[in-house]
């Protein structure tokens, strides 16, 4: 399966209307219209795109302040990541997780490494994305409103 990417701003909020949170991922990422709306300093939010159709979304984040201790100076943040429920089971995430290396390394050069944090009680997508490579270095993030999460990496390449 491929998929492509399509930037998005603040205004597109129709176009990511249609996107639904599954049963229980709805416990650990935001709504992506709402999210979209509240993009804050150094966020770019993406839409994933399959046969033409947005089956996706998801931030990088490139504010390494404070909110995001577990950051270090040459990464970039993924937030907020979901594939519509209804196109789940396709293998779009994976298609989405294979292809996101190469779309930060050309938004965003010189990156080291995309990192992210997925809530302990997540396992579906944790295993998800150490299938895609991510690493889990032992390491959680206290801070999120869900609880406890796993503090993931994956390095870019040069």
């Amino acid at each position: 399966m491929s998929v492509g990417f399509e930037r998005l701003f603040p205004g597109d909020g129709a176009r990511i209307a249609h996107l639904a949170l599954g049963p229980g991922p709805d416990a650990f990422t935001a709504e992506p219209v709402a999210r979209l709306a509240a993009l804050g300093p150094g966020e770019g939010a993406w839409a994933v795109v399959a046969d033409g159709i947005v089956v996706g979304f998801f931030v990088l984040d490139r504010n390494l302040s404070g909110e995001h201790p577990y950051a270090r100076a040459g990464d970039v943040v993924l937030r907020s990541l979901l594939i519509d429920a209804k196109q789940q089971g396709r293998g779009l995430g994976r298609a989405a997780m294979a292809a996101l290396p190469g779309l930060v390394a050309t938004a965003h050069p010189g990156t080291a490494s995309i990192v992210l944090t997925v809530n302990v009680r997540n396992s579906a997508a944790r295993s998800a994305y150490l299938r895609a490579g991510f690493l889990d270095e032992g390491e959680l993030y206290l801070g999120g409103r869900s609880g406890p999460q796993h503090v993931m990496r994956l390095a870019i390449p040069a």
